[in-house]
């Protein structure tokens, strides 16, 4: 155990005990008649406001890990890092549409999932469970780096021990956390939102005045990091892209905005609008938090002019690059505002990690329980199994941090990714058209997921000494269809995730063809076109908490 930051940890603690009340609080803050239902329970009684799902969805999308990960990729590899600025730009213009859509749908026929759309769109448990348990697979590591973004923290205010003792106060915050959730659903995230974003807001803004005019202006901030990449050997690294990353860059923040909406928990903040209204608001006003994305993203050149330097995780005995944001802070600022810094990331943890344990638990319950274990679980007994498995889903996520090295869970994660994008076929593209015929479909999420994993295995990770699974950075060189590679030679790259995803689609179209040729029955769709419009106040709408 390193020596404690006292003054950081009192004020860290502090904050952490006002969310705790709140998130307890959470129950009763515009409560339905029960929580025995997942409308209520896992979906806050579909009546969060502008504001409300304004800060609830940036809460989910904008995650602690994204705030310590974020501006260590521009420390360690400079302009790459960007690629997050562009993907939360073009993301909302992108999913603008189809959510208004998806709203509407699951509104008017009580869905709580994606995958329960795309059982009522196509009459196919096999298409479904598939949507779900890519929802979940994907899900669990994005869990996991919340803990790996609060750990990150913990382990700058002192607590870097070896062993179960360093991992201790990160358990403590989490079984607090876990009960907090089981018991007030959605509504605890919402309402600790608040919190988390002024914090950061705060924190952010204060950081982008004050550490410029400390360290010589941005000019000079931007000349040390230009010196540090220069002085690198990987000419992969620096302030600006190169000719063999810019494709990569492109590629990826494009995947990356396709798959955003695709996540689970993305699709539970947006479910739980009162209205189109509020989403067509909320698409226009998210951005705000691009731009502050764009900011903090730019403390990882900071810390470099700073000479941050990372700390040294006492449990594998390597420098911890999660950390330099935190250190940055603490080595920088006085210790009270590093306190509330340190408060601000800490909770930033906890509000993704209620929205994705209990956007997992909804997938469960929904779409394997109820569809394979028992069908006729009365709304009250699928809550208690939704609460029953987001504590499952969070202790899980937490045996990724106590069992295996933090480093693959961020693996997985870029893992993750394309794995998710996997399901646009079924989801996205259902939404406005049923062309795709299930078997299609089917078959292109299996040729997709398969060449994705099989391009991912391939992708070494030199700095880390991983042979597999190193990245989602392909070269073109690797490209190989049967035998034949059409870019030989090539050490451009591509993010992995487009490659899976347009494999997935051709496979998709080409087997429609025949199906329909065949004329191979393709489901039963339980929607009509009235109700991809429907809206609040609608004559006839049907009412929240109905089986």
């Amino acid at each position: 155990m390193s020596q404690i930051q006292w003054p950081e940890l009192v004020i860290f603690v502090l904050l952490f005990a006002l969310v705790t009340v709140l998130g307890f609080v959470a129950s009763r803050w515009k409560a339905g008649e029960t929580l025995d239902h997942l409308d209520e329970w896992g979906l806050g009684g579909r009546k969060f406001g502008s504001w409300i799902t304004w800060f609830l969805i940036g809460g989910d999308l904008y995650t602690a890990y994204t705030f310590v990960a974020v501006p260590a990729l521009l420390f360690g590899a400079g302009a790459m890092g960007f690629f997050a600025l562009p993907y939360t730009i073009i993301a909302y213009p992108i999913v603008f549409l189809p959510l208004l859509r998806l709203w509407s749908v699951s509104r008017s026929h009580g869905y709580v999932t994606p995958a329960d759309f795309v059982k009522g769109r196509y009459g196919s448990p096999l298409l479904a469970t598939l949507v779900a348990v890519t929802g979940i697979v994907a899900t669990m590591p994005y869990i996991a780096l919340q803990l790996v973004g609060l750990e990150s923290v913990l382990r700058t205010l002192g607590f870097n021990a070896g062993g179960f003792l360093g991992h201790l106060p990160l358990l403590i915050a989490f079984i607090i956390l876990a009960v907090y959730t089981y018991q007030s659903g959605l509504r605890a995230p919402a309402l600790i939102a608040f919190v988390k974003d002024i914090l950061i807001y705060i924190v952010i803004l204060a950081a982008v005045v004050y550490l410029p005019s400390k360290l010589g202006g941005w000019e000079s901030i931007f000349d040390k990091a230009d010196a540090k990449f220069d002085a690198t050997p990987s000419a992969a690294d620096g302030i600006f892209l190169n000719a063999n990353n810019q494709l990569q860059y492109a590629t990826l923040a494009f995947g990356s905005a396709l798959a955003l909406f695709l996540y689970p928990h993305s699709v539970t903040g947006v479910l739980a609008s009162r209205g189109r209204n509020v989403i067509k608001r909320n698409m226009s006003a998210l951005p705000a938090y691009s731009l502050l994305l764009g900011l903090l993203a730019l403390l990882g050149f900071a810390a470099i002019a700073a000479g941050t330097k990372a700390i040294t995780n006492q449990a594998t005995g390597r420098p911890d690059g999660n950390t330099i944001i935190p250190q940055l802070f603490a080595d920088q600022f006085p210790s009270w505002f590093t306190g509330i810094a340190f408060a601000a990331i800490g909770i930033g943890a906890l509000v993704p990690a209620a929205i994705m344990s209990i956007a997992a638990a909804n997938l469960w319950t929904r779409n394997v329980y109820k569809e394979f274990l028992k069908k006729d679980a009365t709304p009250k007994q699928e809550a208690k199994q939704a609460k029953l498995a987001s504590l499952i889903v969070k202790f899980g996520a937490v045996a990724f941090i106590l069992f295996i090295d933090p480093q693959f869970s961020i693996d997985l994660q870029l893992i993750g990714g394309v794995i998710i994008l996997q399901t646009l076929p079924a989801v996205a593209l259902s939404l406005y058209t049923r062309w795709f015929h299930i078997w299609g479909l089917v078959s292109g999420w299996v040729v997709g997921m398969g060449w994705g994993m099989i391009l991912l295995y391939d992708i070494p990770n030199p700095a880390t000494g991983k042979a597999h699974f190193g990245g989602s950075a392909l070269p073109l060189d690797k490209l190989n269809l049967f035998g034949w590679q059409p870019f030989a030679g090539s050490q451009v790259q591509i993010y992995v995730g487009v490659v899976a995803l347009a494999a997935n689609l051709l496979v998709a179209v080409l087997v429609t063809l025949v199906a329909r040729r065949l004329k191979v029955a393709n489901g039963t769709d339980q929607t009509d076109n009235a109700d991809y419009h429907v809206d609040e106040g609608d004559k006839n709408l049907r009412a929240v908490g109905v089986h």
